[in-house]
């Protein structure tokens, strides 16, 4: 559970805030009018999502390199290597 807190109110309660955060692990939303802006949360909950955002960036390149190899399979190294060599050559006509 969470609670949500408006910027100003934010400012004036911070030090009890940010001890609710850090010691109970209570995750703030932050608004600014009526609108969710931003989060303060304990920072194992942060290190937590930056892993999984890591682990899905790994995961998502993994599944991309995998259908591209598919995709590939059916050209040989000399296919590869000429059309390599004829993309350079246009990129070096067009400088």
């Amino acid at each position: 559970m969470q609670k949500i807190i408006g910027v100003t109110e934010m400012q004036r309660n911070f030090r009890a805030i940010f001890d609710e955060v850090a010691n109970e692990n209570m995750p703030y939303v932050l608004t600014r009018g009526s609108r969710p802006e931003a989060a303060l949360i304990p920072y194992e909950t942060f290190l937590k999502l930056m892993e999984w955002q890591e682990n899905e960036v790994f995961s998502r390149f993994d599944r991309l390199a995998t259908r591209i190899a598919a995709d590939n399979e059916g050209y040989s190294d000399e296919e590869v290597a000429g059309d390599v060599a004829e993309a350079v050559t246009e990129v070096r006509h067009q400088q």
